[in-house]
């Protein structure tokens, strides 16, 4: 199983560069409820119905995973002065952590993050 990042999501619904990677990680994929936000407030900033790609998603078998108080405070944990990672990055990683899975991402510089989970970059 992978944690999937809101760029893995989106690159596969908007056949972006990395969709076909993305693909498999959508089937038993775990997205944590933050990154499900980043990917409906998209979806729907392209005018796609949210409710109706939600359900597209859930029937390849991706689920939503709540924020728990652990992967706030891991999130916080892996937040470095000067670094890019955003609070939602960082929740997804705290979720790969959390969860023991590597954590799939369009974004490079989740490369060799100290103290993050294995990183899969799918570009």
């Amino acid at each position: 199983m992978t944690v999937v990042d809101a760029s893995v999501v989106l690159a596969w619904l908007q056949d972006e560069p990395g969709a076909e990677e993305a693909e498999p990680m959508l089937m038993e994929g775990v997205i944590g409820a933050a990154n499900w936000s980043e990917v409906l407030q998209k979806t729907r900033q392209h005018g796609a119905p949210p409710g109706i790609v939600g359900r597209l998603l859930a029937s390849f078998g991706l689920t939503v995973v709540d924020v728990s108080v652990a992967d706030a405070e891991i999130g916080a944990d892996l937040w470095r002065q000067g670094s890019a990672l955003s609070l939602a990055d960082r929740l997804c990683l705290a979720l790969g952590l959390r969860m023991n899975f590597p954590v799939a991402t369009a974004d490079a510089a989740w490369v060799g993050i100290e103290d993050g989970p294995d990183v899969i970059v799918i570009r």
